[in-house]
Order: structure tokens, then sequence, then C-alpha cells
């Protein structure tokens, strides 16, 4: 094993504490296996710990990170969600295909989900607009975790105005999903995209509101004015 990794491992150890191990286990309905590391520690080693990498082949990095996915500790994929966040300038369409194999293989709740496909994923699809169709795909999986991967992957990019036409295709096919954390991501990007394009998402919701899933609805309408708001829960 890499000597970077166990001096990691050793230092989430080190700061692990009871509370903040219960605390973080509240916060899921499926397993999960935390250290119990306060996030702004395990941020703090993460960006440490980068800056003895850096320099490194991407590849090197990109393994480092697998291994980090491999183990399903919770803050070490947090780790690795921040290191392959720092290789965005040497981002290539190659790395879809890694991307891709992290959500299928090694994503088991949704803080994992959220913090790769937020910034790792949604920063590539940015760059690298063509990979956007892929998500259609993803959306249509049997895997809850892939399908909300589709949508969470455009919530920054949907934040800046981006890939409306996509939000809205993923949302057609995530519509009337039956789990209750994929219909919470895709509200949550109509929610990111109603902040550039208010009246193009309300006119979403409003043509689709008897058939969205009530978990949905709500989302996508949280930072509308209250007199669309109340517009759109009206049965």
């Amino acid at each position: 094993m890499d000597p970077i990794l166990l001096q990691l491992r050793a230092e989430l150890t080190a700061n692990a504490d009871p509370h903040t191990l219960a605390s973080s286990q509240r916060f899921f309905k499926e397993a999960v296996s935390p250290y119990g590391v306060k996030t702004a520690i395990v941020n703090r080693l993460a960006r440490e710990f980068y800056q003895h990498i850096k320099d490194r082949p991407k590849p090197e990095i990109y393994a480092l990170c697998e291994e980090l996915w491999r183990s399903g500790r919770l803050e070490e994929t947090f780790v690795a969600c921040e290191w392959s966040e720092r290789q965005r300038k040497r981002y290539e369409p190659e790395d879809f295909e890694v991307f891709e194999r992290w959500v299928k293989q090694y994503v088991s709740n949704w803080a994992s989900c959220d913090t790769l496909c937020n910034h790792t994923i949604g920063g590539f699809l940015e760059d690298y607009p063509a990979f956007l169709p892929r998500l259609r795909d993803w959306a249509r999986s049997e895997n809850r975790w892939v399908r909300r991967a589709s949508a969470v992957s455009l919530i920054v990019p949907a934040r800046k105005g981006l890939f409306l036409e996509d939000i809205f295709a993923i949302s057609d096919i995530l519509l009337r999903d039956e789990d209750d954390l994929v219909r919470k991501g895709y509200g949550w990007m109509l929610k990111a995209a109603s902040q550039a394009h208010l009246k193009e998402v309300f006119d979403y919701v409003m043509k689709h509101k008897f058939a969205m899933p009530r978990t949905a609805l709500r989302y996508a309408i949280e930072k509308m004015p209250e007199e669309m708001r109340q517009h759109a829960m009206e049965r």
C-alpha cells in the first residue's frame, strides 16, 4: 500500500471520536462505515495530504482515489472526491470512464454520491458537455445511486444556468421514480436550475405537478417566490 494512504488512515483514526461517529450514522438509512471524523477535519486532511501527491501523474492519483473508494470508509470517499476534483485542470475525455466506474461500483450512500457528482463529475461535464447524454443512461439504471447521480451531477452547472435541456430530459426519465432519494435528487436539480431559469422550471413543474411525487415537487419549488410555490402545490 502507498505510504501516503497509511499516513492518511492513521490520521483519520487518530481524529475519530464516538460522538461524531454516532451522529454521522443517524443521517443514513443504509449501512455506512464512518471513522467518526468531523467534516472540517476530513477536508483539512484531504487538502494537506494532497500537497504530497499533487505532482504525481494523474493515473497515480486516480489509483489512490480508487483505493480509497474501495475501502468503503465514508471519510475516505470524501478524500477521494477532493483529490479527483483537484485534477480538473488535467481532465481528459477518457476520465469519464473512471468516474462512471466509481459511481457504479463504489457509491453506496447519498453523501458519497453527492460529493463525487456535485464537484468532480459536474466539473467534468462543464468541460466536456458531449458526455451529457450518458447521464440519461444513468437515469435508467436499476441502481438507485446511479439514478441519483444522473441528477445531482448537474447541480452546480444548473446553478450557473447550464444544460437546461438535459436537466428537463433527466427529470422526464426520473419523474415517477419510486425511490425517495432519487426523487429528492432530481427535485434538487430542478431547484438549482430555477435559480437561473425560474420561469422555465416553474412551467415545467406546473406541466408535470400531478405526476411528480410530492417530495420532488417540494424540493423543486423551494427557492421560488411564495405565490409560485402556493400555485404549484394546489391540487
